[in-house]
């Protein structure tokens, strides 16, 4: 038997005992660039992945003149995104302004909602922990979207007594066994994405919004920050990987 200390930095379990994911970000492009490539392979193993967005993305991109139409298109860039890594259930939180995201108890409902309904083994979320040494992984959207997934897995999602109404809606209590997270301080795991960085690369290639002004130099940029997780973490010579804090839950 495997021994586990819930709630403690721990080793994943195999892809082969999960059946479904939850990926929970603030923005459009998030997940992609912090976890697009580990993505396709749970894809790949025949995991079913839904991808969870707390608000539209309408103050990144470039083009005043598109501003209004902002939201439009960077939900059609993520449904892009996500094809090209095999996702087809990509949702999008109503009410939720980019750039004013906080973890209120009306964030944590809705997700408590989309995790009874989808009810994940396992989570991938955004860190509620800030960075100094890489401020721009930790916007304060991706702050308040970590720490309101968080509180909506434990203890939230799993206690019929919170927001009981949801159980007359047919959603009942769900436990979230395993939590990934991108972009924290501390990582502990590394997952090898050589295989999936093509489709990494494109995922982020279809947020042209975000990222048509780096030409070439997105995959350069991609490639060497793959890079240097892999070395990290002693993945071998020009391997390319994706790193993560994990969190065991029981």
């Amino acid at each position: 038997m495997t021994q586990r200390t819930f709630g403690q930095p721990a080793s994943p379990r195999p892809d082969h005992e999960i059946q479904r994911i939850l990926v929970v970000a603030a923005h459009p492009d998030d997940c992609d660039f912090g976890a697009a490539g580990t993505i396709a392979g749970w894809v790949d193993a025949g995991v079913s992945v839904s991808i969870l967005l707390c608000t539209h993305g309408e103050q990144g991109g470039f083009e005043d003149n598109n501003r209004e139409q902002m939201p439009t298109i960077r939900e059609r860039e993520q449904g892009a995104a996500s094809a090209a890594l095999g996702v087809t259930d990509v949702r999008f939180l109503p009410g939720h302004r980019d750039g004013w995201l906080e973890p209120s108890w009306e964030l944590q409902r809705q997700i408590v909602e989309v995790i009874r309904d989808v009810r994940p083994q396992r989570a991938l979320i955004q860190s509620p922990e800030r960075r100094y040494d890489r401020i721009q992984g930790s916007h304060p959207d991706h702050l308040a979207a970590g720490e309101a997934a968080i509180r909506a897995i434990y203890p939230a999602a799993e206690n019929r007594y919170a927001w009981s109404e949801l159980i007359d809606q047919g959603l009942e209590p769900w436990h979230v066994s395993e939590v990934w997270i991108m972009a924290h301080p501390q990582v502990s795991h590394a997952v090898d994405m050589t295989d999936t960085f093509d489709r990494k690369v494109a995922a982020l290639q279809a947020h042209a919004s975000q990222t048509a002004h780096m030409g070439d130099q997105l995959e350069e940029f991609l490639r060497g920050w793959g890079a240097r997780v892999a070395e990290t973490f002693g993945l071998g010579p020009g391997r390319l990987g994706e790193s993560f804090q994990i969190m065991d839950l029981g």
